[in-house]
């Protein structure tokens, strides 16, 4: 015996956002897949004692559209790329745009405080210092003298001087 069974055109892209929706919950629901801005690329070094945080930042106008600051114990580097360029070419003409907004954050050390945070920028590269962010937060070990003899303090007593009886 055969068997005849309908075949039906499916979307398959249909069919894998069905799959998706009941395994996550609604597209309301779910975070943005793509970011609204971009994500410029940053990298950290050690120098001594001090992090440098080096953010590739590339045809922005820093002194207006980049702000640096320390909240709540983070470096948050954020700012908005608007880069907008139109030529003229045998009668036609060319527009580009570029923008979007970003944010990049790094948690800082509990002993860093803004006062620590230097900030310039130089041929599309912002480079943030953070002074003392690999030292432990404290002066440092420190030797004591180790004397022979007699205390270094009067014993307690009278308040005269002599040992208590």
């Amino acid at each position: 015996m055969s068997t005849l069974s309908l075949w039906t055109r499916r979307d398959p892209f249909a069919e894998f956002d069905a799959l998706v929706r009941n395994a996550f919950g609604s597209a309301t629901t779910w975070p943005t897949a793509r970011p609204a801005g971009f994500t410029p690329a940053a990298e950290i070094d050690r120098d001594g004692d001090d992090a440098v945080v080096r953010v590739e930042l590339p045809g922005i106008d820093v002194e207006n559209d980049v702000t640096v600051e320390v909240d709540s114990g983070r470096l948050v580097v954020r700012g908005e790329r608007r880069d907008e360029r139109a030529e003229e070419r045998d009668g036609r003409s060319l527009r580009e745009v570029r923008y979007g907004s970003f944010r990049r954050s790094f948690r800082l050390p509990t002993h860093v405080t803004a006062e620590a945070v230097t900030a310039s920028y130089d041929a599309g590269v912002l480079q943030v210092r953070v002074a003392g962010a690999y030292a432990d937060g404290t002066t440092g070990a420190r030797r004591i003298a180790v004397t022979s003899g007699s205390p270094a303090t009067p014993a307690l007593g009278s308040g005269d001087g002599r040992p208590a009886a």
